[in-house]
């Protein structure tokens, strides 16, 4: 394990100290929110989804094992009540999956031009949207939110040859729909 500050805050509170927890949002829950609406398309639902991924760490305790980063945990967990909620809206309302994957409400909008500072950020956002959904995941973990394959993998249910090769496709198609410019 590398050096996980989260595990870390999370084994201070685990032994009564509370304050650690703050420090566990304080460090995860934004960027868990943003990871967690590229699949919902919706703050609100975003917001609450991270909210029970947060609630599960602090009523599940015994479930994480500290054998990956507590933020791999937490985006692992996201990542699967994202697409159980995608599952039970496309149900719901009739709509497929695919197309409330790709929905976005104005909210979305708004915090992601909130997130994305500068126009060279909004390209890249842009060309990336063009992505299939796997390689916009991959790219996200692993360069926006810095995580080792490894912890992609984990958070991606496949494994880390698997992970490589999406990482090397993606920057590739990515480079394409950029128009041959850096990726």
């Amino acid at each position: 394990m590398n050096n996980d500050r989260g595990a870390e805050y999370y084994k201070r509170f685990l032994n009564g100290d509370e304050s650690a927890f703050e420090e566990i949002l304080l460090d995860y829950r934004q960027g868990l929110m943003f990871f967690i609406n590229r699949y919902v398309h919706n703050v609100t639902v975003a917001e609450d989804i991270a909210a029970d991924v947060f609630a599960e760490i602090i009523f599940k305790p015994k479930r994480y094992n500290f054998k990956v980063s507590l933020k791999t945990y937490l985006y692992m967990i996201g990542r699967s009540r994202a697409l159980d909620w995608l599952r039970k809206e496309s149900k719901r309302s009739g709509i497929s999956f695919e197309l409330i994957a790709r929905e976005q409400s104005d909210e979305a909008r708004s915090l992601e031009e909130a997130v994305i500072a500068n126009e060279e950020k909004r390209q890249l956002y842009c060309a990336m949207k063009q992505l299939p959904q796997d390689y916009q995941t991959v790219l996200h973990l692993v360069y926006f939110e810095d995580m080792k394959y490894e912890e992609a993998a984990a958070v991606m249910k496949k494994s880390v040859k698997q992970v490589e090769n999406l990482v090397y496709r993606a920057k590739r198609a990515l480079k394409n729909a950029m128009g041959g410019t850096k990726a």
